[in-house]
């Protein structure tokens, strides 16, 4: 019997764009605001899985191969909290209209699969402190991270040692 992993699409941040974000993190918000979600794993998910056996994983790669979209220009130019779920944020103030389209046909894929989707509409977002129990002070706008998206990814998420890890399993070139 093989063992199912925990996997998630996202959108990789690039390198720079992910060492100016932690950084600009620092800056702003204050060490008692939360728990820092790790450099290496920050991401944008495109569609949680949940545990996956690995023929779904299969299936589900064979489904992700099939995407002919073009990429996309993604702009970070907005932040909050969710209070409800402690979660401090960066995402977009105007999604395009590409990233939606990637995660609705992920999350489609996903739910014919038969892997757990969430109901709530998809809000592409960068989790940036979790476990923040009181409510923060979000940097006014003016800030903004550009980068265009070529690729979207399929991780592994593993908790081990008292750290979560993202491992990437498989990649995809989003096509012209």
């Amino acid at each position: 019997m093989s063992e199912s992993k925990r996997l998630f699409f996202a959108i990789e941040l690039p390198d720079a764009t992910r060492q100016e974000v932690v950084r600009w993190r620092a800056e702003h918000f204050p060490q008692d605001a939360g728990r820092p979600v790790a450099a290496a794993n920050l991401h944008l998910t495109l569609a949680f899985l949940g545990e996956v056996s690995a023929e779904k994983q299969r299936a589900l790669e064979t489904l992700a191969g099939r995407i002919r979209q073009p990429g996309f220009t993604l702009q970070l130019d907005d932040a909050g909290q969710w209070l409800r779920s402690r979660v401090v944020w960066l995402g977009c103030r105007q999604s395009p209209r590409r990233l939606l389209q990637l995660a609705d046909m992920l999350r489609a894929q996903a739910s014919r699969s038969g892997c757990w989707q969430s109901p709530t509409p998809f809000h592409p977002h960068i989790t940036l402190l979790r476990d923040a129990s009181h409510a923060v002070t979000i940097p006014p706008p003016g800030f903004h991270w550009t980068f265009p998206v070529t690729e979207f990814v399929l991780y592994e998420s593993q908790f081990a040692a008292g750290r979560l890890r993202y491992t990437a399993l498989n990649r995809w070139t989003l096509k012209t």
